[in-house]
């Protein structure tokens, strides 16, 4: 049981619930976190109990929230007949390649403001902080880019490519890299220097495995991210085979599938995050708490 102090850090403390008006908050701000899981949880509960029913149950009159039977068998054969497989398999590559982009280029960006402290590394923390206050307005830039990637004037679309290159760029992930590199103790970067380890090997041999907790936190939202993420497909990827699940599910009504179908696919898709916060929310949650943002 919990010592008494511990619970000073709380917004009401032990002794304030046994009042009633504090009581009274606690209660009301409890039904509120309530009401607003229930808005978040019941569509996508009635989305996956859609999937097993049949199109006369979809459009009953009252609705009924529960199917009369659940019948498994149609997944494998969903799968099949939309090729999910191959769009899974898409969107493991462009995932692989957003992570490895995302927490290389970034942190060391994040590990040269925090450690290195190169000349003018003041003005890039300001131009970084201001860039990331601003609208993003770069899909048309970004696209002429790609289309013509200079220096080497190539074009890149209809590859993985510009996501995982834009993956590389995030000015929030830069901050929170920079932060949480921050939190750690210049003795480890001087001491590294002093046995000979360059910046790299310091940054990988030593920094990363410490600041693990917040780089789970860029893994994950980068995976979610990567995950959903369809205007990028559909700019880059649009005329070929490589069709990740979020083109595909854009997609779905092209390929002549009943409401119930569509909805059992959705169901599918939406397992994929689900399962990840499931398996990786202790990491998520203690990653967000150990690297909040500094001053």
């Amino acid at each position: 049981m919990k010592s008494f102090s511990n619970k000073q850090n709380l917004l009401f403390n032990f002794m304030d619930l046994k009042q009633g008006k504090y009581r009274l908050l606690y209660f009301a701000m409890c039904g509120f976190l309530i009401l607003m899981a229930l808005i978040c949880i019941i569509p996508v509960l009635w989305v996956s109990l859609s999937g097993f029913k049949t199109i006369e149950e979809m459009y009953a009159v009252p609705p009924k929230l529960l199917p009369s039977s659940f019948d498994f068998s149609m997944i494998p054969r969903l799968w099949k007949k939309v090729k999910f497989g191959s769009s899974f398999l898409y969107s493991a590559i462009l995932i692989a390649g957003c992570v490895a982009m995302d927490v290389t280029f970034n942190g060391i960006a994040g590990f040269v403001l925090s450690k290195v402290k190169p000349i003018g590394s003041a003005f890039l923390n300001t131009v970084i902080f201001w860039i990331m206050m601003m609208p993003s307005m770069g899909i048309v830039t970004g696209y002429m880019n790609m289309i013509d990637f200079t220096p080497l004037h190539l074009n890149l679309t209809g590859t993985f490519w510009p996501m995982w290159l834009g993956a590389g760029v995030n000015v929030f992930h830069i901050f929170l890299m920079r932060n949480m590199f921050n939190s750690i103790p210049d003795a480890y970067y001087e001491a590294a220097k002093i046995d000979g380890c360059t910046n790299l090997g310091a940054f990988f041999r030593i920094f990363i495995p410490l600041g693990k907790p917040t780089i789970m936190v860029v893994v994950i939202t980068t995976v979610m991210g990567a995950w959903g993420n369809y205007m990028g497909p559909l700019l880059y990827l649009n005329g070929t085979d490589m069709i990740p699940v979020a083109l595909k599910l854009f997609k779905m009504s092209s390929l002549g599938l009943m409401k119930n179908e569509e909805f059992m696919i959705l169901t599918i898709a939406i397992l994929v995050p689900v399962a990840l916060f499931a398996i990786f929310s202790r990491q998520i949650m203690g990653g967000s708490d150990s690297s909040g943002v500094k001053g």
